[in-house]
């Protein structure tokens, strides 16, 4: 069984399905990856402590926002359960971490990306929460649930690299990326390649364009669980997605 890589997807809102470009992009990801035995699900959409697992069986999605057309509230997308992951994310944690489970269907970060890349919703896929949005626990995290890629998982933080929604003037999604997204994103690129992990860390301090890239920091905090669960922060990931999708950088990378 091959080792999977752990992914970061910047995973856009319900639209993302309708952007050649982008589908595209995220096919061509999937196609180059092992077939997982499941996956392993962390949204930036979902922040709950403790430690929380979404439902173990297939249940109707959650239609986590608001303003987009109808079509776009009747996706489907009934991947089966996985309560045999479920049972070894609880492994995996200290004797100390709570760990619970709950009936909550697979949000709009985890699910978009997923309708693009295995269509046939034939692989099972667990969500589990972010219990913490500080970096070091999430990269913490990650080095836990690090070997479950030996068995075949693929680990995903889905989240956005650039996201500020309340300063966005132009919602095309050809729009011009604002200066503060291209700054961020080329100094995420570039600290990514350099595998400086403290650095990334220590964005809200370091990066240019804060505080408008990341008026709140939960889309970018996922990247540190898929970095932890890289096993090796600090090699430079292979990002193989980059642009902007109405100004923010859809950039995404798998850690090996």
């Amino acid at each position: 069984m091959p080792t999977m890589p752990a992914l970061f997807l910047s995973h856009g809102a319900p639209p993302l399905v309708d952007n050649q470009v982008w589908v595209a992009q995220l096919r061509q990801l999937a196609a180059g990856l092992p077939r997982p035995e499941a996956i392993l699900m962390a949204s930036a959409h979902w922040e709950s402590a403790p430690l929380m697992l979404g439902a173990t069986e297939t249940v109707p999605l959650v239609y986590d926002f608001g303003g987009f057309a109808q079509r776009y509230y009747e996706t489907r997308y009934p991947a089966p359960g996985a309560p045999e992951l479920a049972d070894r994310v609880e492994k995996l944690m200290p004797d100390t971490e709570t760990v619970a489970r709950t009936d909550r269907g697979l949000d709009h970060g985890a699910y978009v990306p997923l309708t693009v890349m295995y269509p046939d919703a034939d692989i099972p896929v667990l969500q589990m929460s972010l219990p913490s949005l500080e970096p070091d626990a999430l990269l913490g995290l990650g080095r836990r649930l690090a070997p479950l890629r030996e068995e075949g998982v693929l680990i995903v933080g889905s989240g956005f690299t650039t996201h500020g929604l309340p300063f966005l003037r132009d919602w095309s999604e050809d729009a011009a990326a604002p200066g503060w997204s291209r700054e961020f994103d080329a100094w995420a690129a570039e600290t990514l390649a350099r595998g400086a992990v403290d650095e990334l860390a220590d964005f809200r301090r370091r990066a240019p364009g804060m505080p408008y890239a990341h008026p709140t920091i939960e889309h970018f905090a996922p990247m540190f669980l898929t970095l932890g669960a890289s096993g090796n922060p600090e090699q430079s990931p292979d990002q193989s997605i980059e642009g902007y999708w109405m100004g923010l950088s859809k950039r995404s990378f798998q850690a090996v």
